[in-house]
């Protein structure tokens, strides 16, 4: 297949090139992301790739369709930035990579809570300037904290094992209960449970109409003083001003986030030399207890490879007429 690639930065590349000889795929690069004044782009070609910040509305899929796209090729497990009923009013098929590297995501929230938690990233700042003070650098163990998980599907599963191997107390809700987590000896609780009883709160769910904002005031009134709060998940299932409300009283004690609602405008950008106008972000990176990343959970060399490989197979098994496992279900679409 021809695929036109939107939203293309040096590690896409690196990683598709490596696989694409497998495969009988022609694949065209664009840095552009995927809007109307860059649609045209794609004619002539068969199959769009594009990431998770692409917003593919129905004007955009209507284009699509006009130019004879059949695919939309999702390097990303999330789908909540297509119009999928747009898609299955054009007949386009949605593809995407449900499951690339949960360890990877699972491991940079490690990261985070412990840069956050023993404030390594101020320890190597003083150092560099000649500065050996500890003092202000006091974390706290891990081990015996209750963490409480939300999701449990194979990043939130993944980042549960890691816990329980620091030995904390691990809880978890997901609507959907998973028996691997049971029989790991985790306790899965309602959400209301969950958020009163957790020191660290961590968020592996799907972004839907009822996880949205799932993070409120509402909520966070119902956390313990000082709660832990990261989020590797959607950006979405944070209020992010009622988070900054709950930074400034105390009642949040640090936030590390590598998502963020309107990343979009920001994320996977350089704008060092730029006039940010998103007050919120701004307000967000003045607090020394909040650790904000732009979106590289998923940046390992073994995620890449993945991503390329599911990527690429998923259009490959399309053109062959095969099932492709990993479509997005137009069914569920209401």
């Amino acid at each position: 297949m021809k695929i036109a690639f939107y939203s293309t930065k040096s590690y896409d590349r690196e990683y598709f090139e490596e696989y694409l000889p497998k495969t009988a795929h022609k694949i065209t690069y664009f840095k552009n992301g995927l809007e109307l004044n860059t649609v045209s782009l794609a004619a002539g070609f068969d199959a769009v790739c594009v990431f998770v910040n692409d917003k593919i509305t129905k004007a955009l899929i209507k284009k699509l369709h006009e130019i004879g796209i059949k695919a939309i090729a999702l390097r990303c497990a999330g789908f909540n930035n297509v119009d999928l009923e747009a898609a299955k009013e054009f007949g386009i098929r949605v593809f995407r990579v449900p499951a690339y590297s949960p360890e990877a995501v699972a491991e940079h929230t490690i990261a985070l809570i412990q840069t956050l938690n023993r404030k390594t990233h101020k320890a190597y700042n003083r150092v560099r300037e000649n500065n050996f003070s500890i003092e202000g650098l006091t974390g706290m163990n891990l081990h015996r904290k209750k963490v409480g998980v939300i999701g449990t599907g194979a990043i939130g599963k993944a980042l549960c094992r890691i816990l329980l191997g620091f030995g904390c107390e691990v809880i978890a809700h997901d609507p959907f209960e998973n028996p691997e987590i049971r029989a790991m000896g985790i306790r899965y609780v309602d959400l209301q449970e969950l958020l009163k009883e957790s020191d660290i709160i961590s968020l592996h769910c799907p972004l839907t109409p009822e996880s949205k904002h799932l993070i409120n005031q509402k909520t966070i009134g119902l956390m313990k003083k000082g709660v832990k709060l990261i989020n590797t998940s959607r950006g979405a299932l944070i209020d992010t001003k009622a988070v900054i409300k709950g930074l400034k009283n105390g009642q949040i004690g640090f936030l590390g986030i590598d998502v963020y609602e309107q990343e979009e405008k920001l994320f996977f950008k350089d704008l060092s030399e730029m006039v940010i106008h998103d007050d919120v972000i701004m307000r967000l990176m003045t607090f020394p207890n909040v650790l904000i990343t732009g979106h590289q959970a998923f940046l390992t060399t073994e995620a890449l490879q993945e991503i390329s490989k599911i990527t690429l197979d998923n259009l490959s098994d399309f053109e062959l007429g095969k099932e492709v496992k990993n479509e997005v279900e137009f069914q569920n679409v209401k």
